[in-house]
């Protein structure tokens, strides 16, 4: 099996973009020159799940809080009550909805999962406290995003 962060052959436009890896064409790459660029590997290492150095429920906190923040506006600005006093509130309400249901799953994934994840993220224990972590900055991601919706005539004055 071709290992994702291995070092591709130097691409050579004799071949063409598309090769068939040690000669079998039933083993498959997903290498292309966009998404094994090494400025998109060092982006795609940096992210939280990737990150060295990070404990799981730290790892899930950072990314809670990122999908927490950014799912509020999308519920309060194009749900069905988007025109009501009460869209903000219901867009809010959606979200942390959501961030329930993702964190049951996150949680029912790592009692699942084989215990052989090569990953950073490895056992039932760190999928729980990473579940646990997510849980917590969904919720305050979004809290933070409806608050600053909220309040949004007090920062940005009308002109």
């Amino acid at each position: 099996m071709v290992e994702p962060n291995a070092n591709p052959a130097p691409l050579n436009m004799d071949k063409g973009y598309v090769t068939v890896p040690e000669g079998d064409p039933q083993i498959g790459d997903l290498w292309t020159p966009i998404n094994h660029a090494p400025v998109v590997r060092l982006l795609i290492d940096w992210l939280p799940i990737n990150r060295p150095g990070l404990s799981s429920i730290w790892r899930g906190l950072e990314i809670g809080m990122a999908h927490g923040y950014w799912l509020v506006g999308p519920f309060a600005k194009l749900g069905p009550l988007r025109n009501e006093p009460i869209g903000l509130l219901s867009g809010f309400l959606g979200a942390c909805g959501l961030i329930l249901i993702l964190t049951a799953a996150l949680s029912l994934y790592g009692s699942v999962t084989s215990q052989r994840n090569t990953g950073p993220v490895k056992g039932s224990q760190s999928w729980s406290e990473l579940a646990a972590g997510f849980l917590v900055g969904g919720m305050g991601g979004a809290v933070v995003a409806y608050l600053l919706l909220l309040n949004a005539d007090l920062l940005v004055p009308a002109s």
